[in-house]
């Protein structure tokens, strides 16, 4: 098991959450079940699959949650330019959360390989 405090990319990922629920905020009230909620259950997923990662007893385990994660941080980024297209999300806020989600798709990848790396030691 990991100290998920102590994982950095578990804290962008909670970073990352508060910025997109804060973008999202000013989202129509007719996208309240649809691209508002979807983006924010998206972000939610990134750092809540790491969580469950971080808690199961094999890095295998681990990197699967972080696949999921990855996943999910795809799922958001596809949600964040639909809005963006719809002119529900501007260029400027858009890019700046494009440009956090891979920081964290980068670091999403180099934990896994260095989890593989461990697990085969």
């Amino acid at each position: 098991m990991h100290n998920l405090k102590e994982l950095k990319i578990w804290n962008k990922a909670i970073d990352l959450t508060v910025e997109v629920y804060k973008a999202t905020s000013s989202f129509p009230a007719d996208e309240r079940f649809g691209l508002t909620n979807q983006s924010r259950r998206a972000a939610v997923s990134i750092s809540s699959n790491i969580a469950e990662g971080a808690g199961r007893n094999s890095n295998k385990e681990f990197c699967n949650f972080l696949g999921i994660a990855n996943g999910s941080s795809y799922e958001l980024q596809t949600q964040l330019v639909i809005s963006n297209r719809l002119r529900l999300l501007n260029d400027d806020l858009m890019n700046s959360l494009l440009k956090q989600i891979d920081e964290l798709q980068k670091m999403n990848y180099a934990f896994q390989q260095k989890l593989k790396a461990m697990s085969q030691i």
